[in-house]
């Protein structure tokens, strides 16, 4: 499981649709909030990769709940760099 979520996390198009994610988030944060489509992206991304790979049930089981944690540990980056550069530009 280790392995997997390391290869996930390293993986450039679901950091790619994490950061479009956040970046639509704060484009729609008056309209939609900030929770709800943040926690829906994460598991729709976590979700969407391993099922257009198919691997099997049994492995699309174990890829979506390692999906889940390694999208919150690159959602976690990405916030902390978006709220560095908004923070930056003032």
């Amino acid at each position: 499981m280790i392995e997997l979520i390391e290869a996930q996390l390293l993986d450039p198009f679901r950091i790619g649709l994490i950061v479009a994610l956040v970046i639509t988030m704060y484009r729609t944060q008056a309209v939609t909030g900030t929770f709800l489509p943040l926690a829906a992206g994460v598991v729709f991304v976590a979700a969407v990769l391993p099922s257009t790979q198919g691997n099997g049930a049994e492995d699309l089981t174990r890829a979506v709940t390692a999906g889940i944690v390694s999208n919150l540990i690159i959602l976690g980056i990405v916030l902390a760099l978006a709220m560095i550069v908004r923070r930056l530009r003032g």
